[in-house]
């Protein structure tokens, strides 16, 4: 995937998700990525996600990018934004180990900038097959720069939580992102606002599945 130009990239990268078959092979096939090649050549590692072991995830969670962490593990939300979101799952009655956990861009930005338009452009097409495959009923989008990926641009995140949005058949909640729980506090308006959402979502997928 050469660095011809953000919409030969988002095709290129678009094209080559839509021919995964499966999670296996689009895992495989998103970890050898080059369409960004900033991100490329400062990652560690493609974070392509977190899924169930067995079955169809009850939930998504979708965060924005990686962060050092993320990118040293391969794993998704494992730093201390994933020790409070766990923490917070359970507090709402959800179980992390029934949902898939994903981020908008697979690559960790340098210095944990927030993700370019481009690179959000350019790797939407790994994220687009992801919830296909997963067909999940139920997405969270975590932080801002996830709520515009399904939402749209002009998205402002105080005006859209709290309440499901139908978007390609799925109901996507958009809420606070751990990190600005941690941020503003233990008593802080984010962190009350992500387990009240939370919550929100436990209530709507009921009980045990």
């Amino acid at each position: 995937m050469s660095p011809v130009g953000t919409d030969h990239d988002a095709r290129t990268v678009a094209a080559a998700a839509a021919a995964a078959p499966d999670w296996t092979s689009l895992a495989a096939a998103a970890r050898t990525c080059v369409a960004c090649p900033e991100l490329a050549a400062t990652r560690q590692h493609v974070v392509v996600g977190d899924v169930p072991p067995t079955g169809r995830p009850r939930l998504v969670l979708v965060g924005e990018a990686p962060g050092a962490t993320e990118d040293e593990t391969g794993r998704p939300f494992v730093g201390k934004s994933g020790a409070l979101l766990d923490l917070l799952l359970g507090e709402a009655g959800l179980d992390r180990a029934e949902a898939a956990v994903l981020n908008v861009v697979k690559c960790r930005p340098p210095g944990n900038r927030t993700p370019k338009a481009p690179e959000v452009a350019r790797c939407s097409g790994w994220l687009r097959r992801q919830l296909d495959l997963l067909d999940a009923p139920v997405v969270v989008a975590l932080g801002l720069s996830s709520a515009k990926w399904f939402l749209g641009p002009r998205t402002v995140l105080a005006a859209v939580r709290g309440r499901p949005h139908e978007v390609d058949g799925r109901s996507v909640w958009a809420t606070y992102h751990p990190s600005a729980a941690i941020r503003f506090g233990p008593n802080g308006a984010p962190r009350a606002g992500l387990l009240a959402d939370l919550t929100a979502v436990a209530a709507t997928l009921g009980g045990a599945p």
